[in-house]
């Protein structure tokens, strides 16, 4: 994925590379062609955060990639995944076929980041949902603020001005993604129909920033079902569950990485738009039914949280980028500006 075939990428050139080398010229021997490289502890840790927010009702974990700059290498890397999939079942030249498309998938980020996932959903998830359930209002508002100060980013990468038509843009996506998450829970039967389109729709919302699979899963009324068939190992129900998260993950990751590379600055734009509109979710102040309320009792406690939860995601993103830049794959601005500070004889 190259930003030359995106006719809507911002049209400044890329430094030169060739296949296999990274941005700052450091080879990469046997990596797709312009895989970013990044340490294989930080990608666990990444994977970490993706696992820990993916078991909060309301919180994205295509959010997290995408603030942690894997969103683009985790989608592709999905997408040439189900490319060998489909090679291989289908043809021709099921092997060269294969090998082709496993060969583009960014191994050093995924490996780890699953890694990173499952650790976290074994060992923090418990307690991170005791916390959610205890302190319910608080912890709405510090995500409340981690997801805000997020939303700069896919701006950022979407790249050049804000025009007119962009903010429309922006605001429909916002409109659709408030409207979506406003839909009351409800209680249903799982019929194997509905347990196979909750999922399809679940593992769409893991790859949207901005939209939650669990929160879906709740609003559909299949969220409790879901985690019951999970603890008693119902192997009926997980079948078609998985069955309806692949079918999901087929149409959905070929549709988003087709998009990322014909379309990057809309979708970066849409996904904006989805991110603000998915905040009402975690509006600290609301009813079981998901009615908004003013803001009430010790208010300046949850204004603090939404703080810190803003700072936290702040230092993160500053962190991530004058390590990327440091080590020659941050953006042309981000090593200009380390350049400068090596340059400057103050510093």
């Amino acid at each position: 994925m190259t930003p030359s075939s995106s006719p809507d990428r911002p049209s400044t050139p890329p430094p030169a590379t060739t296949a296999g080398t990274t941005p700052g010229g450091t080879a990469a021997a046997g990596a797709p062609a312009g895989e970013v490289r990044r340490s294989i502890p930080g990608n666990v840790v990444r994977g970490a955060l993706i696992g820990v927010v993916e078991t909060v009702p309301g919180v994205s974990g295509g959010t997290v990639a995408l603030v942690v700059g894997i969103y683009d290498e985790l989608i592709n890397s999905a997408g040439h995944v189900v490319s060998a999939g489909k090679r291989a079942l289908l043809g021709p030249d099921r092997t060269a076929g294969v090998k082709h498309h496993l060969g583009r998938v960014h191994w050093r980020i995924v490996v780890p980041v699953v890694i990173g996932m499952v650790a976290a959903l074994l060992t923090v998830a418990g307690p991170m949902s005791h916390l959610v359930e205890e302190y319910p209002v608080t912890m709405r508002a510090l995500f409340f603020g981690m997801v805000l100060a997020s939303v700069g980013v896919p701006l950022r990468l979407a790249g050049g001005a804000l025009r007119a038509r962009d903010a429309v843009v922006v605001a429909l996506a916002a409109v659709l993604a408030f409207v979506l998450v406003s839909i009351p829970p409800t209680t249903v039967s799982p019929a194997p129909v509905l347990v196979v389109l909750a999922a399809m729709v679940a593992v769409s919302a893991l790859l949207l920033p901005g939209l939650s699979g669990s929160f879906l899963l709740l609003t559909i009324g299949l969220y409790q079902p879901t985690l019951r068939a999970v603890d008693e190992l119902d192997l009926g129900y997980l079948s078609l569950f998985f069955l309806g998260a692949a079918l999901g993950m087929v149409v959905i990751v070929k549709g988003l990485q087709w998009l990322l590379d014909h379309h990057h600055r809309v979708t970066m734009l849409v996904l904006t738009g989805l991110m603000l509109g998915a905040l009402r979710t975690l509006w600290p102040w609301q009813l079981e039914d998901r009615t908004l309320l003013a803001p009430e009792g010790d208010w300046w406690t949850q204004l603090l949280a939404a703080g810190a939860g803003c700072v936290v995601v702040l230092v993160l993103l500053a962190v991530d980028a004058r390590t990327r830049a440091r080590t020659g794959h941050g953006s042309p601005e981000e090593l200009a500006g380390v350049e400068s500070e090596r340059d400057d004889p103050r510093g």
